[in-house]
């Protein structure tokens, strides 16, 4: 099965990137939503307090408790582990993975709440400064935009977003392991304990550091979930990939004229779409190289040079593209 995305002329709605970008955002916003809210209504965290594990608002027992108070048999106890704790877990892995096998990093571009965090303080810098990140050396100009002077005034902004979210981040990863109501009214009212004083103060400084230095960094280098999700994608030649059409390579010069490469442009990984699997390592199936080669060559009432590939036909790219890297070489 391909996904295929028609050019100008096709009769089908050539917008259908912005509403894939509009609905992106929503599940994004959703899941966001989901991260702060679910240790308030115990949906999943671990409570050091009560050293009990919360799972859709139910304790979830292993049954070690009742094993050690003679309630239970060493029998029973062990086919509680197998049926609470390695089974679950088991289960949750092979959907994990078996989504990433299929669709690559799905999660990260479509859910991840960090990466949510890294779309929006990018935006904010390039605001400030015209770049996504404090260590590109050009500012990046937006596909079909004319180019704007840095807004200095976004400068503060940025970097009270960073702290914001840095101390947002910290906190609610506190309430994961104690309860929230605790952590709340104790920064409300003073009474927090140095140990958590300590553990807001440091882990806020930590995320703050690394929202304003190292945000996609952290999401390509340093992120052990997205790491597993991309060993999972490159192990399978029939996975979700963004393909491009190499016969029309040479509309990408003027796709944005005259600065040309608007998928490159856009990329919040701050990779090439256009290059082979292998260097796509770390994509997130965001989709927006996609929607700014939609816009740039529909304006030029040209076809879009990017498609998602998918089944059969992310194998003919893939081999495709393997050849041509065989080829460079000879």
């Amino acid at each position: 099965m391909a996904i295929v995305r028609p050019g100008v002329g096709d009769g089908v709605d050539t917008h259908r990137n912005d509403k894939l970008q509009r609905l992106r955002s929503l599940t994004q916003s959703a899941f966001f939503v989901l991260f702060l809210i679910a240790p308030y209504f115990n949906l999943l965290r671990f409570d050091l307090t009560e050293r009990q594990l919360w799972f859709l608002g139910l304790r979830w027992s292993l049954g070690i408790d009742a094993l050690a108070a003679g309630q239970i048999s060493a029998t029973e106890a062990a086919w509680q582990l197998v049926l609470r704790a390695f089974l679950p877990a088991l289960l949750l892995v092979a959907v994990f993975l078996g989504v990433a096998y299929r669709w690559g990093r799905l999660y990260c571009g479509w859910l991840c709440p960090h990466f949510s965090v890294v779309e929006l303080l990018n935006s904010v810098l390039h605001r400030a400064c015209g770049k996504f990140s404090l260590w590109d050396k050009q500012r990046t100009p937006l596909a079909n935009a004319t180019p704007a002077a840095p807004q200095t005034h976004w400068w503060p902004i940025f970097f009270i977003g960073c702290l914001l979210m840095g101390f947002l981040w910290a906190t609610t990863l506190l309430t994961y392991l104690l309860p929230p109501e605790v952590i709340w009214q104790g920064m409300w009212r003073g009474t927090l304990t140095p140990n958590q004083t300590r553990f807001i103060g440091v882990a806020t400084l930590v995320f703050t550091l690394e929202f304003t230095l190292a945000r996609h960094l952290f999401c390509r280098f340093g992120c052990a979930v997205g790491l597993f999700q991309s060993l999972a994608w490159m192990a399978n030649p029939r996975a979700l990939v963004v393909s491009f059409d190499r016969a029309q390579a040479r509309d990408c010069k003027t796709c944005d004229a005259p600065r040309g490469s608007a998928c490159d442009a856009v990329c919040p990984m701050r990779l090439q779409p256009r290059n082979i699997k292998r260097k796509m390592f770390s994509c997130v199936q965001c989709g927006q190289c996609l929607q700014a080669c939609d816009t740039t060559q529909t304006a030029q009432q040209r076809r879009p040079n990017l498609t998602w590939q998918v089944g059969e036909s992310a194998l003919r790219e893939t081999l495709r593209q393997r050849r041509h890297e065989l080829t460079r070489r000879d």
